[in-house]
């Protein structure tokens, strides 16, 4: 399929600067405005944890990146081209075909096995065929720790399990950026370590990955960069080692204090 008109992405040596460059986006859902003017880099091959309290914006912010939510002002750059606007086809598939997304509930079909779960999204978006989406999808599942869970239907696995089937059926599009919406969350506590694992070595691997979390531990391990929202705009940003251990608002202290303490 080609690509839409004037969408096409560059190849990734001829873009210059951040994959994905937010400016000034805001978000209104009725009199509520969830997303207050918000500007973000995000360089290609690197790790972007946002942190911060719950309604501050976070989820809303990688909705508005895959266009689940449009946003009501403000642009969006994808591989160089600007996604915002006027919502069409067009600029739902550019945006289809090259961002992934796991989100903090699994979203399995729950009548399609594992092997299923992972091949659909090719074989429909991309038009590539049977042998070819079940070839890919075993070698992912291998890579996440579930080669032996292809013909298992979700309500048979852990929660673990679950969202590793969603990062494998994420990868199985073959994104150039990979969001993730407090993927954890909903995990028992022995189950984390192993989700958080894979994204350690997606991280490795050098994927493009935006990550809302609570895990303090992962942001300050992996991130090349830490994003702290509040009220619908980012109070703090840096690396690491800056924001986390030496953050200079004092919302921010206030907030790693409860959140470390806990």
């Amino acid at each position: 399929m080609e690509e839409p008109q004037g969408l096409t992405a560059q190849p990734p040596e001829a873009v210059g600067g951040p994959i994905l460059r937010l400016r000034d986006v805001h978000k209104r859902f009725g009199d509520l405005e969830v997303l207050r003017g918000v500007s973000l880099d995000v360089d290609r091959g690197s790790v972007t944890c946002v942190i911060g309290p719950s309604g501050s914006g976070k989820s809303t912010l990688l909705r508005c990146i895959n266009l689940l939510e449009p946003p009501t002002r403000g642009s969006i750059e994808l591989a160089g081209k600007e996604i915002t606007g006027s919502a069409n086809s067009e600029r739902l598939d550019f945006v289809r075909r090259r961002v992934g997304m796991v989100f903090q509930h699994f979203n399995l079909f729950p009548h399609m096995s594992v092997l299923e779960n992972v091949t659909i999204g090719p074989r429909k978006v991309l038009g590539r065929s049977e042998e070819e989406c079940r070839k890919r999808g075993e070698a992912l599942l291998a890579r996440v720790g579930l080669a032996d869970k292809l013909n298992e239907y979700p309500e048979r696995l852990s929660g673990g399990q679950q969202q590793r089937v969603a990062i494998a059926r994420a990868l199985a599009m073959d994104p150039e950026v990979m969001l993730f919406d407090e993927v954890t969350s909903a995990l028992d506590p022995e189950l984390v370590k192993e989700v958080l694992d894979v994204m350690r070595e997606l991280a490795a691997e050098g994927m493009t990955m935006l990550v809302v979390t609570h895990e303090m531990g992962f942001a300050r391990e992996v991130a090349d960069q830490v994003v702290f929202m509040d009220g619908g705009v980012v109070v703090e940003q840096g690396p690491p080692a800056e924001v986390l251990g030496n953050p200079r608002n004092e919302r921010t202290k206030r907030f790693l204090g409860l959140v470390l303490e806990h």
